[in-house]
């Protein structure tokens, strides 16, 4: 059991950049996360977009129609529940994003320990 670990953990250091490119991981990885924080603000728009067209759905069918008709309920379930989807998506991915900035964060220490430990070997 004992020499599994260390095959796996083996194989799991080598998967990681080499200290010596530290500054360039760590860029890399903001320009990343800010890429994939960007997308996430236009993919919360969706679901904005899609609960305001339901309620200009439901005030400009009570101002013009009187009560809803079955149509007008139609329309307002489709907005519904696709605000609801994007929404969900919206969520799923926010918790993707904040896992992945969580991963990073403990590559980048495990970076700086390899580094500093390289650097105290050499004295």
């Amino acid at each position: 059991m004992g020499k599994q670990n260390e095959n796996l953990r083996d194989r799991l250091l080598a998967r990681l950049p080499q200290p010596e490119n530290l500054a360039g991981y760590r860029e890399e990885t903001a320009a990343l996360l800010a890429k994939h924080e960007k997308a996430l603000f236009w993919e919360r728009m969706l679901p904005l977009i899609f609960s305001g067209g339901a309620l200009c759905v439901i005030v400009l069918t009570g101002s013009f129609l009187g009560p809803p008709a079955n149509n007008v309920k139609t329309a307002f379930l489709i907005l519904f529940f696709l605000s609801m989807i994007y929404t969900l998506s919206y969520n799923v991915s926010r918790s993707k994003v904040d896992l992945l900035k969580e991963i990073k964060q403990v590559q980048l220490q495990l970076l700086e320990l390899q580094a500093s430990l390289r650097k105290d070997e050499g004295r």
